[in-house]
């Protein structure tokens, strides 16, 4: 399985392309990996336990972002700190993201999971045609490695065929 994860909320889209590129791509023949996507740090209570202690069939892909586009900081708290939380004040969420994103992998890592990083300088136009080209690149190659055709879909128009007969098309 490979697990493509992000700590970046603008980038869970881009995961979701990834994941189906690559299941549509490798998915044949009983070859290829399983991809699933995570967005961080909203998965990291269930499918980032499951990567930390489950099977060790897992490798995963983190995508991540040098520079932010916006680096909004904690604010100071104007009452008792009831939520335990002060020490935040005043680092950005960048910062924070960084460091959720570092001890993740070094805990995964630890946990004998291999981790591939990716590291975009900046999420603009640019960075994400690199990635879009990396990916489909990466993807063609990989898949005609494991001597599969990379570029047909057999299983979803199997399906799709199921559902036109059902549904009355010719």
């Amino acid at each position: 399985m490979d697990v493509l994860s992000t700590f970046e909320p603008d980038l869970t889209g881009m995961i979701a392309w990834m994941q189906q590129l690559l299941g549509e791509s490798e998915g044949k023949e009983g070859k290829g990996l399983y991809p699933a996507s995570a967005g961080y740090s909203t998965d990291l209570h269930s499918i980032g336990q499951l990567i930390q202690d489950g099977r060790r069939n897992i490798l995963e892909t983190m995508v991540e972002v040098k520079s932010p586009v916006a680096d909004l900081k904690v604010p100071e708290a104007k009452e008792l700190d009831t939520d335990s939380l002060g020490y935040l004040a005043g680092r950005s969420m960048h910062e924070i993201n960084k460091s959720a994103l570092e001890g993740t992998a070094e805990a995964h890592e630890g946990g004998d999971v291999p981790v591939l990083r990716i590291i975009l300088d900046r999420l603009n136009a640019q960075h994400l045609g690199e990635l879009i080209y990396f990916y489909e690149y990466l993807t063609a190659v990989y898949v005609t490695m494991l001597d599969v055709n990379p570029f047909n879909q057999p299983g979803v128009e199997s399906y799709k065929k199921a559902m036109y007969r059902l549904l009355g098309k010719n």
